[in-house]
């Protein structure tokens, strides 16, 4: 289990440097370039740049840091550690981007592919260090610390925080046509963050119907660490009394459970189904608002209320 936890440990380091490689490319290749804002902190370091010249890494390491104190005690070190090793990444990669990339200027007569192909880049980071437990800082820290209480999608919220950014791009640029490229890629990288999250976290449902069915259960239960339960089921045409197991599992454990199935009972009855959400041991938490003292005394008041209505029926 601890040799487990170091390779996922490695594997989420390995991602978020992927994630930040892409950010990185999105922001510096095709968006800062083009005078294209993007949202959050680089979106600001962005206006930053453009009106007094400073350094767009300086200006992202800088608010970075004070995000991620203020932002210690809610999200927790391993959130934050995973965060920070983002944000020097992205700061190391964006200083060398812009030393080497000088006078690099792609699709310079077309603004509107640019804004497209830096947003899907920068949305894929974004979404890709959320799902491995980091991100680039900024408005994703106020994005990660929503989503941990609310089940509220993380590309809206950072989209409705990043429009008085974007819009503020105006103020130094003077070009509403830019601003309006800015909010295409707001739009398009809200959807690819969300379509990298869900995609990554999606879960799997199986029902298998097999006379081996201890055997397959057994298997799973070591690798990939899956529960199992037993289904009585009775078969309509045969009239057999059937075992059927009800197995919940993450998308990329797919290929495993079939490989196990296939070596234990290649004749066995499977099917497999997409589900939005699992909560529980093993699958997310639960996020739920705790009910005020409030919230309590409106139901008991309605409960009461129910009650007399009844006693008087």
């Amino acid at each position: 289990m601890k040799k487990k936890s170091i390779i996922n440990e490695l594997r989420d380091y390995l991602m978020i440097t992927i994630a930040m490689i892409s950010y990185c490319i999105g922001w510096n290749v095709f968006l800062l370039p083009n005078n294209i804002t993007t949202g959050g902190v680089p979106g600001i370091s962005s206006v930053v740049y453009w009106g007094t010249g400073i350094p767009v890494q300086v200006t992202y390491f800088v608010i970075n840091a004070f995000l991620l104190i203020a932002a210690l005690r809610i999200l927790g070190w391993k959130f934050c550690v995973k965060t920070i090793y983002a944000v020097v990444v992205l700061t190391s990669l964006t200083a060398l981007a812009r030393h080497n990339l000088v006078g690099t200027h792609l699709l310079a007569d077309q603004p509107f592919m640019a804004s497209l192909i830096g947003a899907m880049f920068c949305g894929g980071g974004v979404g890709l260090g959320l799902a491995n437990n980091g991100s680039t800082g900024g408005t994703d820290i106020v994005a990660a610390i929503v989503n941990k209480y609310r089940d509220i999608s993380l590309g809206r919220v950072i989209m409705l925080c990043d429009i008085v950014i974007i819009t503020s791009s105006y103020l130094v640029l003077h070009n509403w046509e830019q601003v309006i490229y800015g909010y295409v890629v707001l739009m398009v990288t809200a959807f690819c963050i969300d379509q990298v999250v869900n995609s990554m976290r999606r879960s799997v449902q199986f029902f298998i119907i097999s006379d081996k069915y201890r055997e397959i259960a057994s298997r799973i239960a070591v690798y990939p660490h899956r529960g199992a339960t037993v289904i009585e089921a009775h078969g309509f045409y045969t009239g057999h009394q059937v075992k059927m197991l009800f197995i919940m599992a993450k998308r990329r454990e797919s290929n495993t459970i079939f490989q196990i199935i296939n070596d234990i009972d290649p004749r066995a009855f499977v099917t497999q189904t997409n589900v939005i959400g699992v909560y529980g041991e093993g699958f997310d938490k639960f996020k739920v608002h705790k009910m005020t003292k409030n919230g309590y005394e409106i139901i008991n008041r309605e409960r009461a209320e129910i009650e007399k209505l009844e006693e008087q029926n």
